[in-house]
């Protein structure tokens, strides 16, 4: 018992874990028969269809912003330099360019949960607690594995004073998903905020040029304009898996979007004012863990796959605080109703009467992002990680 305890916290082990649960989801996605939409096929991983045709449509200058119906069953939503990068799987046969795209969200993700200050096994421990709604990404062949390593992946080369790696980092988030950019707030807790500004500065400018490799300047401009529209539109039209969601379907509130997003935005932000804590190291992990939460339950487009990244930073507040009781049925009452919500584990009637129309995924997380918010408003000075989770 004690060498299979052992080997399933062996990063090796999680490793392998992690490649094999992405090339399942590709080989699931690929054998599913296509779903029939208006007499038109779109296969089981229509949104790696998406982000592919998105390359093709940049270069030959069409707006990537509308529908195609007769290739794609919904918009393609994310910037023209995301596209220009999918041109490295685009060219590649379906059943290679998805498993890299899957190979490449589990990955970054493992990579980057390894650089968390935390001693092996704890990592480990974290690894396995985000693996089933890292599988639920990537059985939708999204994007949010990446998104949640990027923002970690920030996190920690800006606690190792890599500022170039962790702005580059943020960057290329934002450029994925626009929502990417809050993570910028963390560099107010480091020194080098001119060099922090300076850098992220030029890897815009470069990343958001890099079109022009394959497209005219008016074109990539009108392209800009294209997003920008697509987004302003998008704006109103879903309540997403996420607070408002959770207020509409509990309590019938319809309207007030964005005053409930406003609020939401100043709450995110009272936390700042504990100056005097920026160089707490747990005040900093439950910022990031913050930051995680935030960015899924304040999404009026969050959906079941877009939590990895909330969960992620529900494990991170988890292994940064104290062991106590509360927390720990806290943490399964996410893994139950978060995780394994979506899931066979419950029948059908259950996740169509009661889960789904009662957006019961998002209230473990919007619950835990309030006791984060509150630790960060009343966690003292001398506040530390506990020593069992440290390495060394």
């Amino acid at each position: 018992m004690q060498t299979l305890r052992s080997l399933i916290v062996h990063p090796r082990f999680l490793l392998l874990a992690y490649v094999l649960l992405a090339l399942i989801a590709s080989i699931q996605q690929l054998l599913l028969p296509p779903h029939i939409f208006s007499g038109i096929p779109y296969t089981e991983y229509n949104n790696y269809v998406i982000f592919k045709q998105s390359w093709y449509h940049l270069l030959a200058g069409k707006n990537m912003y509308i529908l195609y119906p007769e290739v794609q069953w919904d918009l393609y939503k994310y910037s023209p330099t995301f596209a220009l990068f999918m041109g490295l799987l685009a060219r590649l046969p379906d059943f290679i360019g998805l498993t890299i795209w899957n190979l490449s969200n589990a990955l970054i993700l493992y990579a980057a949960i390894r650089m968390l200050p935390f001693k092996d096994r704890t990592i480990s421990l974290l690894l396995w607690f985000v693996a089933l709604e890292l599988l639920t990404s990537v059985q939708n062949a999204q994007s949010n594995g990446i998104m949640a390593g990027l923002l970690i992946g920030a996190y920690a080369c800006m606690q190792r004073g890599k500022i170039a790696w962790a702005t580059l980092w943020l960057v290329i988030a934002t450029f994925i998903k626009v929502y990417g950019a809050i993570g910028f707030c963390l560099f107010l807790f480091y020194p080098g905020k001119i060099k922090f500004i300076a850098w992220a500065a030029l890897w815009t400018i470069l990343t958001a040029i890099l079109p022009l490799a394959v497209t005219p300047y008016p074109t990539l401009v009108w392209q800009y304009h294209n997003w920008a529209s697509m987004m302003a539109a998008d704006q109103s039209a879903s309540y997403g898996l996420s607070v408002i969601g959770w207020l509409h379907t509990w309590f019938g509130i319809s309207s007030g979007k964005t005053i409930i997003s406003i609020i939401g935005i100043l709450l995110f932000l009272i936390p700042f004012i504990r100056f005097r804590l920026y160089r707490n190291e747990v005040y900093k992990l439950l910022m990031v863990a913050s930051v995680l939460i935030w960015v899924i339950i304040f999404n009026h487009k969050a959906e079941s796959p877009t939590f990895i990244i909330a969960v992620a930073g529900v494990g991170i507040w988890y292994f940064s605080r104290p062991w106590q009781l509360w927390r720990s049925i806290l943490i399964a009452i996410v893994f139950i109703f978060t995780c394994l919500s979506p899931t066979d584990l419950f029948p059908p009637w259950l996740r169509d009467h009661f889960f789904i129309p009662y957006t019961i995924k998002a209230v473990p997380c919007i619950l835990l992002w309030c006791i984060v918010f509150y630790e960060l408003m009343t966690i003292k000075k001398d506040a530390h990680i506990p020593a069992n989770v440290l390495p060394g």
